[in-house]
């Protein structure tokens, strides 16, 4: 029998894609185990909706500034060190304050901490993608978020800890876990990783400027965006794809808790069906998406996503049926359009400026979203349905952006071909 196209794309993967690919398990794994109860954790401290939504806020204006600096730090730093230091900071700092959390404050604090995860997003996609065959970038990113829900099979461990220790306890054992193997992670990938080639000319070009000389030279880089449409639409999509993904990940275990009176211990066990779903879906429809132009495939998933939300706001209470649907439906729709949108992204940025490009990206996007943590919470103090409302909205916008990103797309296909989108 012929090993399947994606394990065989798995076990060629050589340099750094291996050393990026290769260690996600490492991040997933604790990621997964206390993402589930992160807001009802806050609220059992003491927080109330208003207060999450302005954590969620406030650190993604500190993440506006990160972004923007982002890609200079990559760029000065080279790209294995950048991700090491802030994969640390932003990541495994973030857990242990969280562990030991007390009140909003420790939240707030973990939250500003966190956001410099946008440094390393900048730095580890370089590391990933520069020196990687261009032919496999579908396949690198289709792994990764493999690895990440597959990891969500230990997702129902955190719910027999919970119903075993209660909340508290075992959510801040969870945090002190997830700082050790995000600290585990962040050194292995850099041991396994070597400086990109395109990483070792910017370090060069930029060893004996400051900061904020090399930060004038953003307004070369802005105006080739703003030349680029498809890259435009393609942003706009990121955007609407970031608000809607901040809103679930925040409100999504308060509206189940509180107005489906679903228990904390079972959240943990709706992370393994969205998992067992996505992955059922990377295996055997995927291969199929690849080799289809992005379009349609994007505006499916995307109206996807419009369904799951309809579905999750029209549930009763205590409906699982429902809930679980929706969360299929959400599944399918994440395992089709995040691939294709990372896909996207890679495919218009020029590569000799994949740094500072991706960093006026990041903090165009995180401008516009992080106001969107402030307003879903007031929505969720009014009604918890009213986030995933926005949400709906969202989607929509972003399945005419699609249609949009498309058609531009093939047009361009016609004149050069472009690798990866066809």
């Amino acid at each position: 029998m012929k090993t399947p196209a994606l394990f065989t794309t798995l076990k060629n993967f050589s340099g750094n894609p291996r050393g990026c690919v290769y260690t996600e398990p490492l991040w997933g794994i604790p990621f997964t185990l206390f993402t589930p109860f992160a807001s009802i954790y806050m609220i059992a401290i003491g927080l109330n909706d208003s207060q999450i939504g302005s954590i969620v806020s406030i650190s993604w204006g500190f993440q506006i500034v990160l972004a923007l600096f982002s890609g200079v730090i990559t760029d000065k730093l080279g790209r294995r060190k950048t991700t090491l230091i802030f994969d640390i900071i932003g990541w495994s700092v973030f857990a242990l304050i969280s562990a030991f959390a007390q009140n909003f404050w420790y939240f707030l604090a973990a939250g500003v901490v966190n956001s410099f995860w946008r440094v390393t997003q900048n730095s580890w996609t370089c590391l990933l993608v520069e020196d990687a065959d261009p032919g496999q970038i579908v396949d690198m990113f289709t792994w990764i978020q493999i690895f990440v829900q597959f990891v969500g099979f230990f997702a129902p461990l955190a719910g027999l800890l919970v119903s075993k220790f209660s909340l508290i306890p075992t959510v801040r054992g969870l945090y002190l876990f997830a700082a050790f193997m995000f600290s585990l992670k962040a050194i292995i990938t850099y041991i396994m990783t070597e400086e990109t080639q395109q990483g070792i000319i910017r370090m060069h070009e930029t060893k004996h400027e400051s900061i904020f000389i090399v930060l004038k030279g953003y307004q070369s880089v802005l105006t080739e965006i703003v030349k680029t449409p498809q890259t435009l639409v393609t942003a706009a999509i990121m955007v609407m794809i970031s608000i809607t993904g901040m809103i679930n990940g925040s409100f999504w275990a308060i509206l189940v808790t509180e107005k489906l009176h679903f228990s904390a211990e079972s959240l943990s066990f709706f992370p393994l069906i969205k998992s067992t779903i996505i992955l059922l879906f990377f295996f055997t429809v995927m291969p199929v998406i690849k080799r289809m132009h992005f379009k349609y495939p994007m505006i499916i998933g995307l109206i996807g996503y419009v369904l799951s939300q309809l579905l999750l706001i029209l549930s009763p209470e205590k409906s699982y049926l429902l809930v679980i649907l929706s969360l299929i439906v959400e599944s399918c729709s994440f395992a089709t359009v995040t691939p294709l949108l990372d896909q996207m992204v890679v495919n218009t940025i020029n590569p000799k400026e994949r740094a500072r490009i991706q960093s006026i990206l990041y903090v165009g996007i995180i401008t516009l979203t992080a106001p969107f943590g402030w307003i879903a919470g007031q929505l969720s103090e009014i009604d918890k349905s009213w986030p995933f409302i926005l949400n709906i909205s969202l989607f929509a916008i972003a399945a005419v952006l699609a249609a949009i990103a498309g058609n531009i797309s093939k047009k361009q296909l016609e004149k050069i071909p472009v690798i990866g989108l066809s």
